[in-house]
């Protein structure tokens, strides 16, 4: 497993592609028709070998992926971040192309995607690394024990369910209590996590190769109302107080309803997400101006 052994170590470039993956939106039928010129355009380049697949069939995806050298996703950012989720425990990088609405995420534009698919196969690009986190949920009744686990590139959110009222959700970092939140949720997000719905809420925005963890509160009541960000390796604990059931999402795209005594402990995951980049290094800044229009 060679691919394996070069982008563990990060900024390296793409090696030699005999196996590439093209995940398609199923909602979108433009992506479709572009993932067939795709995977003609790699077959013509030598690409020994190119499967097609909709991103929202999990289980067909991820028997692709231990020997994928390339996944390529057409779509937004939810696209990219369900592929994320998939192939970052097999170290695939990803290239995405952009068929959403706003698109942090994407390197290429779905109407120039020759030129930059022509340099990734020439290997004149870079990977870049950026942190997950790990979220389990622990029921304590009748004993305690692992409900679920799952990693977001974004971010997790406890939150109150359908009612429209506020939550409690205490805090603890490091088994150390913080304090007890009241408002409408509380993110958990990863620096990638911090130009959405973190930043909405008015968080700061971290640059993406930051391995630190930032939480913030959601419309908080007479209640810290600051992010905060925590160093490296931290632990989140929240448990969330209320007469009726909170949830739990993950990037926004898996809901998991929450018991009360559920406790949602939040880490770094042991997998990183790799996009492969063209563009400088110092696309991020420049990026994320032009996507908000705050350039005058």
């Amino acid at each position: 497993m060679q691919r394996a052994a070069n982008h563990a170590r990060g900024g390296d470039q793409v090696g030699p592609l005999q196996h590439v993956g093209i995940l398609h939106h199923p909602k979108k039928p433009d992506s479709q028709l572009l993932a067939q010129q795709i995977g003609e355009f790699l077959h013509a380049a030598g690409v020994a070998e190119i499967w097609h697949e909709s991103a929202w069939e999990e289980e067909a995806t991820i028997a692709h992926l231990p020997d994928v050298d390339l996944l390529i996703t057409l779509g937004g950012d939810g696209t990219l971040l369900r592929a994320a989720r998939m192939g970052a425990r097999y170290k695939v990088p990803m290239l995405g192309v952009k068929m959403g609405r706003l698109g942090f995420l994407a390197e290429v534009q779905p109407q120039h995607w020759e030129e930059p698919l022509r340099r990734v196969l020439a290997g004149d690009c870079w990977v870049e690394q950026r942190l997950m986190v790990r979220v389990h949920v622990e029921r304590t009744t009748p004993a305690r024990y692992v409900l679920c686990t799952y990693d977001a590139l974004n971010d997790v959110v406890v939150s109150r369910g359908n009612l429209a009222r506020v939550v409690r959700i205490s805090a603890e970092l490091d088994d150390g209590y913080l304090t007890t939140y009241t408002c409408d949720g509380l993110i958990v997000s990863t620096a990638t996590g911090s130009t959405g719905y973190a930043l909405a809420v008015g968080g700061p925005v971290m640059p993406p190769e930051l391995r630190n963890i930032l939480v913030i509160p959601i419309a908080p009541h007479l209640s810290m109302d600051r992010a905060v960000i925590l160093s490296e390796g931290a632990t989140v604990r929240l448990r969330a107080q209320s007469d009726y059931p909170s949830m739990l999402t993950v990037d926004g795209q898996v809901v998991v309803e929450l018991e009360e005594g559920d406790e949602v402990i939040v880490v770094g995951s042991p997998h990183l997400a790799l996009f492969v980049r063209v563009r400088e290094r110092s696309y991020f800044y420049q990026t994320l101006m032009e996507k908000m229009q705050w350039t005058v």
